[in-house]
């Protein structure tokens, strides 16, 4: 089956969810959150692994669901700390419901992800748990720092990896561990696999970071420059600012001073002139490189048949063009 197949089989499985239920104002933004869209590229992965080593993919979608709602709670809180507007394209929760509500909707949201994970019939669901809430923690440690860098400007590139390690790859690498783990795929498998999905997490991260401002696709989702405009701490923004020396540095540093009237489009604009004087996007685009090469070194050395494999790999040289 093609990753598609697989996120055809999340996004029903999705529509089946029963939010309506008292009360509606907390339950009502959840099934927002869920019908925005979304690749549900996880839970997908997930299944794919799993259908990798023969295990009945119905037997593994509780699991595969708690992923993805958990996903979007954080995804749903990021929005509030980051006072976003837009995700997907459309009004974030905390923009159509107000914060309170979003706070709280999320912290359901949380629940239900484990709430889910109890439907995993498998004696393997003590493991589960542990696995998945390794990750969780993990994930709040990559935000932690991700907030941290806000106010720090000597951020350096292997500091920016970590938390994106902890903050994105490691969702990805866990939906890896599990589908194997679910499936009574080897240890070691196990293990290759989670390096795999971490490599790949980190390349997807940086793919999102070149795609802020140079996406050629309106299908990206996010404002373009978003990132920019709120000085957040991109792989670009941390190579230009290590970079930039003499005038090059001062025009950067003006502009990455607050606002005080200056225009949003004007801000974009100059900042992505000083990313392209430096290099900035051939150098993301090396990194991804670097990374998605390691991520198909595991896969390709992973001993099981070629024709298993062959979506997964596929997969990973998608996403290292994807421009949405």
């Amino acid at each position: 089956m093609s990753i598609q197949q697989y996120q055809a089989l999340v996004s029903d499985a999705i529509a089946k969810l029963d939010w309506n239920r008292a009360p509606q104002g907390l339950y009502h933004p959840i099934a927002y959150a869920l019908s925005v869209g979304g690749k549900h590229l996880r839970p997908a992965m997930m299944l794919m692994t799993a259908d990798m080593y023969g295990a009945d993919i119905n037997k593994i979608m509780p699991a595969a669901l708690a992923v993805e709602i958990f996903h979007n709670f954080t995804l749903l809180h990021d929005d509030i700390m980051d006072h976003a507007a837009k995700r997907r394209g459309q009004a974030t929760v905390q923009k159509k419901f107000g914060e309170n509500t979003a706070i709280l909707s999320g912290d359901q949201m949380l629940i239900s992800a484990y709430q889910m994970l109890e439907k995993t019939d498998n004696a393997l669901l003590p493991e589960l748990f542990h696995v998945f809430s390794d990750m969780a923690e993990k994930v709040c440690q990559g935000q932690q720092y991700d907030m941290e860098f806000e106010n720090q400007y000597d951020v350096i590139i292997a500091d920016y990896i970590n938390m994106i390690t902890l903050k994105t790859a490691a969702l990805i690498a866990t939906s890896l561990q599990i589908g194997a783990m679910l499936a009574n795929a080897p240890e070691e498998h196990r293990k290759e696999l989670y390096n795999y999905g971490i490599n790949l997490g980190i390349a997807f991260q940086l793919r999102d970071d070149y795609l802020d401002l140079y996406a050629t696709s309106t299908a990206f989702g996010k404002t373009q420059g978003s990132d920019v405009l709120n000085n957040k701490k991109t792989y670009l923004l941390i190579q230009a600012m290590n970079m930039a020396k003499g005038d090059i540095k001062n025009q950067l540093e003006y502009w990455l001073q607050p606002a005080q009237g200056k225009d949003p489009q004007a801000k974009i604009q100059a900042v992505k002139e000083i990313f392209d004087k430096l290099q900035i996007p051939q150098l993301t685009l090396e990194a991804i490189k670097k990374y998605t090469d390691k991520a198909l070194e595991t896969l390709e050395a992973l001993p099981i048949e070629a024709d298993k494999k062959a979506d997964m790999l596929q997969l990973t040289n998608n996403l290292l063009k994807r421009n949405k």
